[in-house]
């Protein structure tokens, strides 16, 4: 430094006294430190990661304030005392960084955990730097202190599943659909998803909903193959009083309701042609007039549509309206069935035993190695709606701590008794089998989801004495669906 120049600094021994608990308890090293300007120990408090400077012996002689509130120790607690006392982490015994700098080695940096003072156990990447004074000679350490719990989150998130609110998967075709869903919520267009029964349609389009600008307002839900064509006119468009026998007093519609919102048509293929025009309509004017009434009413709705159906060729049998395909189909998204989804299974399962066993109450420790061969194996034409009951239906049944094949429902190991040979032909549903006993073929015993679905009812009644609330409580249904399922069945 010239002469006569001056520079406010303040040796870092003094700045310690200044602040220590008592001038004795000081480390004889630090006062060997190098100059540090004024404000230094202060700064020290600003920076976002947990900072700590030790002397010859490891003892704390600062720290700061981000590391005090990650470790919870006050000053008080922690002036003098070994590094090891206060982080309390794996690595300070036999890994501890400081330990093997040397005037010639650089800083080292090591993954570990510390316990903080509420007994919290926090992942942290610790980094150990020299301090040396003028002569090159290392009189203390710096280390840093790095809270890593969000990066950890993340990393487990990006190696085991790729997830958009709800939905859960790690296939390439569902990393796809999580890629667009952001932009695609922000939209304001018509949305037609499409795919096979039990893919998750219904959540997909709530998560789309709930991923945009609407999401403060209604999602409104109606399926256009449950209700007659009389009863679904009106409660898709309202009705006023008087406007047919029962009409006792008005009515709002699913559309009315869903202003400001999102009108999530669900089986909308099987939508009738009178109503597809009145649909069409809406869609083109934005308003809508109740049964019974001559004055239109606005309503600003988005919709989205979703169909197992193949709309195009209903188009073709004059059973769809091209024009209405039109203004549904401006962004269409098909989820594929659980079948092309490869690693979704082994992950869905993983995902439904836990919140399932949470729910009903259970502790379970998995599934057997055979039980989970079956499942994995098995081609699920319910998709993951027929996974999750499955499921269910296991976790609801055994008294074990694992879900053995004794577990399953039984047209499970009937299908895994069959080795299935050659099967798709021009129809999906018809299956040729082959017998490990025999070459000869045979018909598949469950030709499509309905046969499937009849079998796993009747299965439920006879392990339920045919109890129908708790054969509906196995199979994860309302009450109501066990009965409307009985009776399409013929189940009685």
């Amino acid at each position: 430094m010239k002469k006569g120049a001056t520079h406010n600094t303040v040796n870092a021994g003094d700045s310690i006294r200044a602040i220590s608990v008592g001038k004795n308890a000081i480390s004889p090293h630090i006062d060997n430190l190098f100059n540090v300007p004024v404000g230094f120990f202060e700064l020290l408090d600003e920076i976002a990661i947990g900072v700590v400077i030790l002397d010859l012996d490891r003892k704390i002689i600062v720290m700061n304030q981000t590391l005090k509130i990650l470790t919870g120790f006050s000053q008080k607690e922690f002036f003098g005392v070994a590094c090891s006392h206060i982080l309390r982490s794996n690595v300070c015994l036999h890994d501890c960084p400081a330990l093997n700098i040397n005037e010639k080695s650089g800083p080292k940096c090591i993954e570990g955990n510390l316990i903080n003072k509420d007994r919290q156990l926090i992942p942290i990447r610790i980094t150990s730097a020299p301090l040396n004074n003028y002569c090159g000679k290392i009189v203390g350490f710096l280390e840093t202190v790095e809270d890593i719990r969000l990066l950890r989150k993340f990393n487990e998130t990006a190696s085991h599943a790729y997830n958009f609110n709800n939905i859960i998967g790690r296939s390439p075709e569902m990393e796809k659909i999580f890629q667009i869903l952001p932009s695609l919520a922000q939209s304001d267009s018509s949305v037609l998803i499409t795919g096979e029964t039990g893919t998750g349609k219904d959540m997909v389009a709530e998560t789309i909903h709930e991923a945009s600008n609407r999401a403060k307002g209604p999602f409104v839900k109606i399926n256009c193959g449950a209700l007659p064509e009389t009863l679904l006119e009106s409660e898709l468009f309202g009705h006023r009083k008087g406007a047919f026998t029962g009409a006792v007093e008005n009515k709002p519609g699913r559309i009315q309701l869903a202003h400001n919102g999102t009108l999530y048509l669900t089986e909308i293929g099987d939508l009738t042609l009178s109503l597809q025009v009145k649909l069409l309509t809406f869609l083109d004017d934005k308003e809508i007039f109740p049964l019974g009434s001559i004055k239109g009413i606005n309503a600003d709705v988005r919709i989205i549509a979703a169909t197992h159906r193949n709309l195009e060729k209903r188009v073709n049998d004059n059973r769809f309206r091209k024009d209405l395909l039109f203004r549904l189909n401006v962004i269409r998204l098909h989820l594929p069935p659980l079948r092309n989804r490869q690693g979704d299974t082994q992950l869905l399962l993983d995902h439904f035993l836990h919140s399932l066993s949470i729910q009903l109450g259970k502790k379970m420790l998995g599934l057997s190695r055979e039980a989970l061969r079956i499942l994995l194996t098995y081609q699920y034409p319910g998709n993951v709606r027929e996974l999750r009951n499955i499921i269910e239906y296991a976790v609801n049944i055994c008294r074990d701590r694992q879900i053995k094949p004794k577990h399953l429902p039984s047209y499970l190991m009937e299908a895994d008794q069959i080795d299935v040979v050659a099967v798709v032909q021009e129809s999906p549903t018809l299956l040729s089998f082959k017998t490990e006993e025999s070459d000869t073929t045979r018909p598949a015993p469950f030709k499509n989801w309905p046969d499937i679905e009849k079998r796993m009812i009747t299965d439920a009644l006879i392990k339920t004495g045919g109890r129908k609330n708790k054969a509906a409580v196995s199979l994860g249904w309302a009450r109501s669906t066990l009965w409307r399922k009985m009776k399409r069945y013929g189940i009685r």
